[in-house]
């Protein structure tokens, strides 16, 4: 068990001008560990990102008779190819704070027949519904114990006789389709999907890539994925780029603080992840992309980001599905900025590791930030007179993104801001303090054991 550790920030970051490199792409990092499980043969993938949720996915892994390495920088897996999982110990596996993991682990253990296991995670992963994903592997064939239950802890019974469906995508969840995608590739027959959402597409990407049989059509409204299943994958080579979300802080940082300038290296510019780039231009950010370049199906470039004047914002639905995980740090930023900022269709966020909304605007409240929310909006009344006036105490509980944002605020804002269970943000970027001394970033650290 991770030592709990709280962060102090007593003062403003002041004026840099810095070039540096972000940790790896989670998102990819998840995907190519499970996808190179079920490809016959080494997959050797470079910079994986080794935080704790990509930690668990390895020991899962592991624990599914799939022999792992790593040499330096690189992690070599071997193989067994579609549907080659062995009986963990106890048919039990632990998916730790990562809704990724556990969403991507249950198809692939349901369309094998010899496998009944149960998953569980942390307390906030256990309170994140799996429904989104037990209705469409249910229609497949597969089966979840206790019935009727939509969080973990669950036990999923493979199927011997996986059904290829089509399914509709209704919600714009990346993990809901990359979930029917993976049953797919052990299911006989052609799998489809109907995509009414756009969501991040790194798993049709790097299906393609290693030659899967996936098509992508656009339709009038959507588009459809047809996956033909049960095709041999063989091993491949990967390097993971940067992750953007982990860029997304040291942005913000960047464009509020005076005078500033800031290089990050070798970051994943897909178009489905740079919703937060585009928004933040819509509220006048000086932000360029350079050097793009593909890799394995990903846009890879280098992001120069000047300070800026930042506006208020009535944020575009279209952009919504993109952000997903950057709207947190966009909420502080549209607070110290003049006017008023709307999001709309952001019902997602409530659904995260916290209701981050939610979140969000109690610790603005407790500063004089005025907000409004619904279910599925927040609007926020940008103050850039605003300080802190009574120590801002922030318990994150298990939510990175939420730790992350406020560690932001503090750095922005005249004050003392106190933030508890910091070592939450190892779920995704465990260098972060480290790389937020880089850019000369003002805090203290305390920890407990």
């Amino acid at each position: 068990m991770q030592k709990k550790k709280s962060v102090s920030i007593n003062g403003k970051i002041e004026k840099f001008d810095k070039n540096i490199t972000v940790e790896s792409d989670k998102s990819i990092s998840h995907r190519s560990l499970l996808i190179a499980s079920q490809c016959i043969g080494l997959s050797n993938i470079k910079n994986i990102l080794e935080s704790d949720d990509i930690r668990n996915t390895i020991i899962c892994l592991k624990k599914l008779g799939v022999k792992i390495l790593k040499k330096n920088r690189k992690y070599i897996v071997y193989g067994n190819g579609l549907g080659s999982f062995k009986k963990p110990k106890n048919n039990f596996l632990y998916a730790g704070n990562s809704g990724t993991l556990a969403r991507m682990l249950f198809p692939l253990l349901g369309t094998q027949s010899n496998i009944k296991v149960k998953i569980a995670g942390d307390n906030s992963l256990n309170k994140r519904d799996m429904k989104r994903i037990i209705d469409p592997l249910s229609k497949i064939g597969c089966n979840f114990y206790p019935k009727n239950k939509t969080t973990l802890p669950l036990t999923i019974e493979g199927t011997d006789m996986p059904l290829a469906q089509k399914h509709f995508e209704k919600i714009g969840s990346a993990q809901v389709k990359s979930a029917i995608l993976l049953a797919g590739l052990n299911t006989p027959g052609i799998t489809q999907i109907e995509v009414k959402k756009n969501s991040r597409n790194h798993t049709e990407n790097l299906l393609k890539a290693i030659k899967a049989d996936i098509k992508i059509k656009k339709l009038l409204k959507s588009h459809l994925i047809s996956l033909r299943g049960q095709k041999n994958l063989f091993g491949f080579n990967l390097k993971i780029p940067g992750d953007l979300s982990s860029a997304a802080p040291f942005i913000i940082l960047t464009l509020l603080t005076p005078n500033s300038k800031l290089l990050i290296k070798n970051v994943s510019c897909n178009k489905t992840r740079i919703g937060f780039v585009n928004i933040l231009k819509k509220m006048n950010a000086n932000i360029e992309i350079k050097n793009l370049k593909k890799i394995s199906g990903e846009s890879v470039g280098n992001i120069i980001i000047k300070s800026s004047l930042l506006r208020s914002i009535k944020c575009p639905k279209d952009l919504v599905p993109f952000t997903i995980d950057e709207f947190p740090l966009l909420f502080i930023a549209a607070s110290i900025v003049k006017g008023i900022s709307k999001f709309n269709g952001i019902n997602e966020l409530r659904h995260k590791e916290s209701d981050r909304i939610k979140s969000i605007e109690i610790g603005l409240n407790q500063i004089g930030i005025k907000t409004k929310s619904t279910k599925d909006s927040l609007t926020i009344f940008g103050n850039p007179n605003i300080q802190i006036k009574k120590t801002l105490k922030i318990n994150p509980k298990e939510d990175h993104r939420i730790a992350i944002a406020f560690f932001c605020l503090g750095q922005l804002l005249k004050g003392r801001v106190e933030i508890k269970n910091f070592q939450t943000v190892n779920t995704s970027f465990p260098k972060f303090l480290y790389t937020m001394k880089k850019i000369g970033a003002n805090f203290e650290v305390k920890k407990k054991n």
